[in-house]
């Protein structure tokens, strides 16, 4: 499954679609991929990431890093995923909402707005907008119970042993 596989990562606000054609897959089952990279475009804030799609779930969760290699914050994408098998290709379209985990444990949910603003543009269906909205209640109380650093941590080592 992972050999000739691409992953492409789909935004709303802005339109656009990109091949992540420099992440390397760690890992690749039925239920979720990991993959380290590096920017696509220079960024002061941070420089590389390790990425873990939990693919029944609706989420992808990254860690950042600055350029020292300190871990910058995790981000969490709320993700739709679609594979195309004749093409072995997975496109990650992000449905807006995020939530920020700094490294002192501050909890920040941003982009809320982003789904009204796609919903009145016609970018986004409201059956996606009801799937983003629960998936992200989902994610939080998983933070809040303090279960996500033991569902992730694992995957972030891989990323930064291999």
């Amino acid at each position: 499954m992972e050999k000739d596989l691409k992953l492409y990562r789909k935004r709303l606000i802005p339109m656009e679609k990109v091949l992540l054609k420099d992440d390397e897959i760690l890992l690749c089952n039925e239920e979720m991929i990991v993959t380290k990279w590096n920017v696509l475009k220079p960024r002061e804030d941070f420089q590389r990431g390790i990425s873990c799609y939990f693919l029944k779930e609706g989420y992808k969760i990254s860690r950042f890093f600055d350029k020292e290699d300190k871990m910058v914050y995790d981000y969490c994408d709320i993700i739709e995923t679609e594979f195309i098998e004749q093409n072995n290709t997975y496109i990650f379209t992000d449905l807006l909402a995020d939530v920020l985990i700094y490294e002192n444990g501050f909890v920040k949910v941003v982009d809320l707005a982003e789904i009204a603003q796609a919903l009145e543009q016609g970018l986004l269906s409201l059956d996606l907008a009801k799937k983003a909205l629960y998936r992200l209640d989902s994610l939080l109380a998983m933070i809040y119970a303090g279960n996500l650093k033991q569902k992730v941590e694992p995957y972030f080592e891989m990323g930064l042993t291999k």
